[in-house]
C-alpha cells in the first residue's frame, strides 16, 4: 500500500513539472530593446517587466515572456533603452519661471539683438517691469559690459532687471537702481557696483549687488507658479529627464512641489537643495533628510564666489585679461561655517558653488575641516571649474564629490583662457581628473544657464565641442569622459550624489521604473548622431511620460 502511494505522488509530482508555469501579470512588458541596465557590471538585456511602477525582472525576451504576461507591451524594435535620465545639478523652477516671465536673451549677438527682443517681450508682456534672462557680452563684439543709457533710449522711465546668462551679473535700469537706493557710493558684501568714467552706476550689478532689486520684482502667485513649474516637467520630460536636482530653494516654493506631487499633478521627480536662511534650514533640518519617491529634501546650498564669465569666480591670483580683478568670495566665513555645522548636525550634505581655483580651495579647505579624511557624507562642490594642481587630491581625502557640467567646458573654452591665461586653462574643466579622484561624479546641466538636454550634457563630456562641432578635435581631450562613464555621469552617478542609488538611476529588479528610448545608441553613434539624438518615448514608473511626434 505504501509502495502504492508512492507511485501515485511520483505520477503526480511528473504530471506538474510538465504543466507549464503560471505566468505573472505584470503591468507593461519591454521586449527587443538593447537595453543598457548601467548596473555595477554595465551590462545589457533585451526586455524587462514593470509592476507597480518598479522594475521586477529584467533578461532576455525569452526569459521574460515565459515567467511574465501583461496587457500593455512595448516592442522597442531595437532601439537602445537607457534608464531615465537625471540632472544633477540645475534649477528646474527658476527655468519655469524664466518661461512665465523673462523674456529669453541667450545667444544674442548684440546688445541691440537685446533691445530688439526686449520690444517684442514688452508688447507680449506688458507690465510695470521689463525682466530678461540669458545675454552674453562675450559673444558680442566688442565684448563688453552693456550700460543701461541704450534701455533709458528705449524704455524711458521703465524698471528692468536683465540677468546675465550665467545668473551672477546682471543690468539693471536707472530706476530699478533708484528704487533699491543703489547710488554710486552703494558698497555691497560679495557684490559689486560698476561705475562710468564719470563715476556713475553704469547699470552693471555684480553678485550680491542685484540682490536689493532682485527683492522688489513682484512675485509670482502660487497658481502661475504651478503652471510654470507642470511647463518645466513638461520640457524636462521631452528631452528625457526623469528625475532632476533643483540648486537651491526656499521652503515655500518646496512645499507647493510636495503639494502637487501629492495630488498627482507633478510626477517628476525633484531632489531639491534648500536655500540656506534659517526659516527654510529651521523648517527642515530639525526633522533630519526627507526621502520619497518623488521628493527628497537632504541638501543645503550655498555660493562660494560668482562666475567666470562676469570675473566674479573667486581666483588666486588677478584675471589675466583684467589685472585689477581677482573676484568675489560672496559671504564671511562664519556664514559658511555656521550652515555647515547645521547641516553636519542634521546629516544634511552640504552642496556648495565655487568657481575660481581660490573658491575651490577655499571650500575644500572649509570642508576638510567637518569630514576630518574618508567618510560618505557625500558634501559637493558645485562646478569646480578652475582648480589648482595642487588641490585635487583634497577631492580624494575628504571624498569631496565634484557636481559637474560638461556644457560649461564646450560654451566657455573660446573665451576661458583669455580670463585665466595658458598655464591655469590646464587646470579648468579638468572632468576626467576630478573623476579620479573619487571614481565618480555628479553630472548636470545648470538649465537655464546651459541648454536643458542631457543629451548635450553626454555629447559635451565624451567629444568636448560645440554644436557647431568645433574645436574638430575636441577642447582638451585628456579631460574627456568614456562614453560609459558619460552614461553614468547622468543616470547612476546622479542619483548616487543624492544617495539615492538604491532606488533609481539603473534598470534592475525592485528600482522605479524610469526608462528612455533613444533614436541613436550612444555607445556607438557618432559625435553628429549624438548632437542630434532625441528620445522616442520616456516613461516614469513604468507610465508613458512623453511620446515623440
Amino acid at each position: 500500500m505504501r509502495q502504492r502511494n508512492f507511485i501515485i505522488l511520483a505520477v503526480i509530482a511528473a504530471f506538474y513539472s510538465c504543466t507549464p508555469m503560471e505566468k505573472q501579470t505584470v503591468d507593461l512588458i519591454l521586449l527587443n530593446g538593447k537595453v543598457y541596465t548601467v548596473d555595477s557590471a554595465f551590462s545589457t538585456a533585451e526586455a524587462f517587466a514593470v509592476k507597480d511602477g518598479r522594475f521586477v525582472a529584467v533578461g532576455t525576451n525569452a526569459e521574460i515572456e515565459k515567467a511574465y504576461t501583461s496587457d500593455q507591451y512595448y516592442d522597442a524594435r531595437g532601439k537602445a533603452v537607457y534608464p531615465g535620465l537625471i540632472d544633477g545639478h540645475c534649477h528646474f523652477y527658476g527655468y519655469g519661471e524664466n518661461l512665465f516671465r523673462y523674456a529669453d536673451l541667450s545667444g544674442a549677438k548684440s546688445f541691440d539683438e537685446v533691445i530688439q527682443r526686449l520690444e517684442q517681450h514688452a508688447n507680449s508682456h506688458p507690465s510695470d517691469w521689463i525682466l530678461g534672462r540669458g545675454w552674453d557680452h562675450n559673444l558680442w563684439n566688442p565684448q563688453v559690459f552693456p550700460e543701461n543709457a541704450l534701455l533709458e533710449k528705449h524704455f524711458p522711465g521703465k524698471k528692468i532687471y536683465l540677468g546675465r546668462v550665467d545668473g551672477h551679473a546682471a543690468l539693471a535700469s536707472k530706476a530699478a537702481l533708484e528704487m533699491a537706493g543703489i547710488h554710486a557710493q552703494t558698497k555691497i558684501q560679495g557684490g559689486e557696483v560698476l561705475l562710468s568714467a564719470e563715476g556713475q552706476p553704469t547699470g552693471m550689478l555684480i553678485d550680491n549687488a542685484g540682490e536689493a532689486i532682485k527683492a522688489l520684482i513682484p512675485k509670482l502667485t502660487d497658481s502661475e507658479k504651478e503652471a510654470a513649474i507642470l511647463e518645466a516637467q513638461k520640457n524636462c520630460f521631452a528631452v528625457g529627464l526623469t528625475s532632476v536636482v533643483d540648486a537651491g530653494l526656499p521652503y515655500q516654493t518646496i512645499e507647493l512641489i510636495r503639494k502637487m506631487q501629492t495630488e498627482g499633478r507633478l510626477t517628476m521627480r525633484l531632489n531639491t537643495m534648500i536655500d540656506p536662511d534659517d526659516a527654510t534650514m529651521d523648517y527642515y533640518m530639525p526633522n533630519g533628510p526627507f526621502t520619497s519617491d518623488h521628493l527628497t529634501i537632504r541638501s543645503v546650498k550655498l555660493y562660494a564666489d560668482g562666475a567666470l564669465g562676469s570675473r566674479g569666480a573667486k581666483m588666486k591670483a588677478p584675471y589675466s585679461d583684467d589685472p585689477k580683478k581677482t573676484g568675489l568670495i560672496l559671504f564671511d566665513t562664519s556664514f559658511y561655517i555656521k550652515v555647515m555645522q547645521k547641516a553636519y548636525d542634521a546629516g544634511f550634505q552640504v552642496n556648495m558653488h565655487a568657481i575660481g581655483d581660490e573658491a575651490v580651495h577655499y571650500v575644500l579647505n572649509l570642508y576638510g575641516g567637518f569630514l576630518q579624511g574618508k567618510n560618505d557624507r557625500r558634501w559637493r562642490i558645485e562646478h569646480a571649474q578652475i582648480v589648482d594642481p595642487a588641490d585635487f587630491e583634497l577631492f580624494g581625502k575628504y571624498n569631496i564629490i565634484p557636481s559637474i557640467q560638461s556644457t560649461h567646458a564646450t560654451s566657455d573654452m573660446g573665451w576661458a583662457d583669455e580670463r585665466v591665461g595658458l598655464e591655469r586653462i590646464k587646470g579648468a574643466y579638468a572632468q576626467k581628473q576630478l573623476l579620479e579622484q573619487n571614481g565618480w561624479l555628479v553630472n548636470g546641466t545648470d538649465f537655464p544657464i546651459e541648454n536643458i538636454s542631457p543629451l548635450l550634457t553626454y555629447y559635451a563630456a565624451v567629444f568636448r565641442k560645440d554644436l557647431q562641432g568645433q574645436p574638430e578635435d575636441g577642447f582638451q581631450m585628456e579631460n574627456a569622459l568614456s562614453r560609459e562613464e558619460a552614461l553614468r555621469s547622468i543616470t547612476i552617478w546622479a542619483a548616487k550624489g543624492s544617495f539615492e542609488e538604491d532606488v533609481k538611476g539603473s534598470i534592475e529588479p525592485q528600482k522605479l521604473a524610469d526608462f528612455v528610448v533613444l533614436d541613436h545608441d550612444l555607445s556607438t553613434a557618432t559625435d553628429k548622431e549624438v548632437l542630434h539624438t532625441k528620445p522616442i518615448v520616456v516613461f516614469s514608473s513604468g507610465k508613458k511620460v512623453f511620446q515623440a511626434e
